[in-house]
């Protein structure tokens, strides 16, 4: 018989820490001890697979949910929102993947919040969100009844971007940028979408005198014109001279679409050149503050509502008044 247990009690047979390493220690003599991980709930999935334990969808681990919600919730989300979930899965997984849906109480979530603040806020709190979807989820499906335990447990403050872009430094940008990125910029000016819809326009797209996207974030469908300036840029494109002809508006050197890494390491080489400090993704506040209509703005960036817009173009220019006199 083994010895009996100093800590850790919680802990299944043959799972024993040392040396901040979990091992599985094998139940018959000699005993063999196997390196798990340091990371408890990866160290606990390999005991898991060590031990022969099968997590079917009777089980009502987070993992076995969390499984579901991937199957069944993920294709009806954006295509970035999916990309950021995975992301935020993963850490969520990492703590909560072999607990019990019913024992994960509010002091949990209060711990995984404190302990991932102190790296990434935002991130914690998005995380945060993701696992309160997931377990109302599980109280749709049947594998839980109480209450959702995210519920009371404040998130981090957030505080929205503000950042407004000039035309100086807009103009100081490109003329340290690469074609490409001069490119991406003129497109995601003009036509308020975001970086990831940006990318993956394609001509196609531009039909009926109008350039028709589905954004990616809310799926809304909308058409711009293909007058002014935003003509003058799709034709500069297209007339340009290419090793490869591409499919797509924005590529590489080789007619291969843009990928989202190569534009943020061309554009982050040439906004440090140009010596200033927005993002990409501040292109598209510009766009929404600077037609000077807010009904235009909602309609440009596929907004459900006026107060959405109206806050998106009050924190980068604040409300403009009369003086006294």
């Amino acid at each position: 018989m083994g010895r009996k247990r100093q800590g850790n009690f919680d802990d299944p047979p043959r799972f024993h820490k040392k040396d901040n390493i979990w091992y599985h220690v094998s139940g018959t003599l000699p005993r063999k001890w196997t390196k798990l991980s340091k990371d408890r709930a990866e160290a606990l999935r390999l005991w898991a697979q060590r031990e022969g334990v099968q997590e079917d969808d009777s089980t009502r681990l987070f993992s076995v949910v969390a499984r579901r919600y991937v199957r069944e919730v993920f294709p009806t989300k954006g295509v970035q929102t999916r990309w950021d979930n995975e992301k935020e899965l993963a850490n969520l997984l990492k703590v909560f993947a072999h607990m019990p849906i019913d024992a994960i109480a509010p002091m949990h979530i209060r711990e995984y919040l404190d302990i991932r603040g102190q790296v990434a806020k935002v991130r914690a709190n998005r995380e945060k969100a993701l696992f309160s979807h997931i377990f109302n989820k599980a109280r749709e499906w049947g594998y839980t009844a109480t209450p959702n335990p995210c519920q009371g447990v404040k998130g981090f403050r957030e505080t929205g971007r503000s950042r407004y872009v000039t035309d100086a430094e807009f103009a100081q940008v490109k003329a340290h940028a690469h074609p490409t990125v001069i490119d991406a910029m003129d497109l995601a000016l003009l036509t308020g979408q975001r970086p990831a819809d940006v990318l993956k326009l394609k001509r196609a797209d531009v039909r009926d005198g109008a350039l028709w996207i589905v954004q990616n974030k809310t799926c809304a469908r909308l058409g711009i014109e293909v007058t002014g300036e935003l003509a003058e840029v799709i034709a500069r494109i297209t007339a340009r001279s290419n090793k490869v002809t591409s499919l797509f508006l924005i590529q590489d050197d080789n007619g291969q679409p843009l990928s989202k890494d190569a534009l943020r390491s061309r554009f982050d080489k040439a906004r440090t050149l140009a010596g200033v400090s927005f993002q990409f993704r501040d292109i598209r506040a510009k766009a929404a503050t600077d037609t000077g209509d807010l009904a235009h703005s909602q309609k440009l960036l596929a907004h459900k509502n006026r107060g959405m817009t109206e806050h998106y173009v009050k924190a980068r220019m604040g409300d403009r008044v009369k003086p006294l006199r």
